[in-house]
């Protein structure tokens, strides 16, 4: 497989306290096409810090990210965040005064890659496929239950057609079985379709699904 995503020598820290903190070191690590990883650390390790920088929502300091060997500062990262990745949180994110289907219709809007003109049609059957029938998608959102809105996110993520589905501890707010259930989706999507997936999760029974477990530690990631 080939890698999607590539990270050489990202450095990122903060002032605390008037020191500075050094959270990621000259950090390097390939991503490849199709394949599920979480990403576990210890508590402050800055495993969403590096998820948010992966994703294009916050700057490394210094280092380069390449998406199909495109440097990304050269894509521009609204340019990358519109058109090569989805995210998934653990709060869901979800805009409450529309229904199901209007949040993933909406994320159609928010992306320049080439979609079919039935985007509506598209938008329940991609709610299907992660387990949200019709009639609970034309629900408003905070009517559903927490498993449900988490699916309607992961819908949401991919309805523009991104390469790279990002998810900041998913699963923390649901029940076990419930956990279970959208890790099978992730699964799913990086097997059926060929999604690159990185989850940053606490849990060591979430990561013992992935295909790749990454652990976080002292600024480097390294396979575990």
């Amino acid at each position: 497989m080939s890698a999607i995503l590539r990270l050489e020598n990202i450095n990122y820290g903060y002032i605390d306290g008037g020191y500075r903190r050094e959270i990621l070191k000259n950090l390097s690590y390939d991503f490849e096409e199709g394949t599920f990883y979480t990403i576990l650390g210890p508590s402050g390790s800055g495993k969403t810090t590096l998820l948010s920088i992966m994703a294009g929502l916050d700057k490394q300091e210094s280092g380069k990210i390449y998406f199909e060997g495109e440097d990304v500062d050269q894509i521009g990262l609204y340019k990358y965040r519109r058109n090569k990745v989805g995210v998934v949180f653990q709060s869901y994110n979800l805009i409450t005064y529309l229904n199901g289907l209007e949040n993933v219709l909406l994320a159609m809007t928010e992306t320049d890659n080439p979609l079919p003109k039935n985007k509506e049609e598209i938008a329940y059957a991609l709610l299907n496929m992660v387990g949200i029938v019709n009639t609970k998608a034309d629900r408003m959102v905070n009517k559903l239950s927490g498993g449900e809105q988490q699916r309607i996110a992961i819908a949401r993520a991919i309805a523009g057609n991104e390469d790279l589905i990002f998810a900041d501890e998913p699963t923390g707010n649901l029940d076990t079985e419930t956990e279970k259930e959208i890790i099978k989706l992730f699964q799913m999507l990086a097997e059926t379709y060929g999604k690159t997936i990185i989850v940053v999760t606490h849990s060591n029974e979430v990561s013992k699904l992935s295909d790749r477990r990454v652990l976080l530690k002292n600024g480097v990631l390294t396979d575990i």
